[in-house]
């Protein structure tokens, strides 16, 4: 009697154990731990995934010392960098972690979301008109690094398809000025035309990031507005620094603060070649008034110590001709 009723209480509890794991009222350590985690506990590649998705493919046209300068960065940041260039720049890409190209259709077949346009002023034209957009995803971001602004706008503009994205920007600084970091250093930039859905206003906040996140003091203007302020300051930095040359100034052993300024000013400027000089004359409108009135300055300048050495003539004559019998 005892032996039937052990039997029939286990085959009771075993019934009801599953019951219970049937109808999910009761579970297994096992089946317990999935149901409270069931993603955490799986390998934590959806995070890595997650966070190469905020990184970017940027192709760099234009691979000289301002597109390598720009590329290490780029590079340290974890965006995936190409570049394509006249000249062959294979081994320095290599060494900066960049993907070289020696054809530009091959690049563009990559479907890289931003090409950056790292050429000169009088180039820029030429290039962009060479480049095969045809290739290229159709909302492609666009982006030059020119120290003019109304000129690449309206290029851009004029020459790419409707539904690629416009971004011209310009850093206030280069290889020399930056070598030492981009903190405090100025960006201009202008978003002259980003499609409105979330992917492209990502895609260009992620890139103007980079530079925020390395310090610079970010400064959103019009390209028209830009180009206004750099007459005024970029050209006549660099039309004094480019008179300045042509005095072929020397040190000397009593130099003061002011006149080793001058030298370096001639020095960064003289860096530079004539061709950026041309082109902040040729395309900013506003240059050709900013020459003037430094002509006027100079003029002005030279008459007021000309009418003062008159007039202290002037003096010097009177005064002998009282002293005459």
């Amino acid at each position: 009697m005892d032996i039937f009723i052990r039997q029939t209480l286990h085959l009771s509890h075993s019934s009801i154990m599953k019951q219970l794991l049937s109808n999910n009222i009761m579970q297994t350590p096992h089946e317990l731990r999935d149901r409270n985690c069931p993603r955490k506990c799986s390998p934590p590649n959806g995070a890595n995934q997650s966070d190469d998705n905020t990184k970017l493919k940027i192709a760099i046209v234009g691979f000289g010392n301002f597109g390598q300068f720009l590329a290490k960065t780029f590079v340290s940041h974890g965006h995936r960098v190409l570049a394509y260039s006249r000249s062959d720049y294979t081994h320095v890409a290599q060494e900066l972690g960049v993907s070289y190209f020696n054809n530009i259709d091959d690049l563009c077949e990559q479907h890289p979301e931003v090409i950056l346009l790292c050429t000169s002023i009088l180039s820029t034209e030429k290039v962009l008109k060479s480049l095969p957009v045809q290739r290229l995803k159709r909302s492609t971001l666009f982006v030059d690094i020119l120290s003019v602004k109304e000129f690449p706008r309206n290029l851009f503009l004029h020459h790419l398809p409707h539904n690629f994205d416009i971004l011209c920007t310009h850093p206030m600084f280069g290889p020399e000025s930056g070598k030492n970091g981009w903190n405090g250093l100025a960006f201009v930039y202008d978003k002259v035309r980003i499609g409105i859905d979330e992917s492209r206003t990502s895609r260009c906040d992620r890139f103007l990031d980079i530079f925020a996140s390395e310090g610079c003091r970010m400064v959103e203007m019009s390209c028209a507005e830009h180009d206004w302020h750099a007459a005024g300051s970029q050209f006549i930095t660099h039309t004094t620094g480019r008179f300045l040359e042509k005095l072929e100034l020397e040190r000397t052993p009593i130099d003061t603060k002011g006149y080793e300024t001058l030298l370096s000013l001639v020095e960064n400027t003289a860096g530079d070649s004539f061709d950026l000089y041309y082109g902040l004359f040729l395309y900013n409108i506003n240059a050709m008034e900013q020459i003037e009135r430094f002509d006027r300055a100079f003029e002005s300048v030279k008459k007021q110590l000309f009418d003062r050495l008159h007039g202290f003539y002037r003096q010097q004559v009177f005064k002998h001709e009282e002293k005459l019998p």
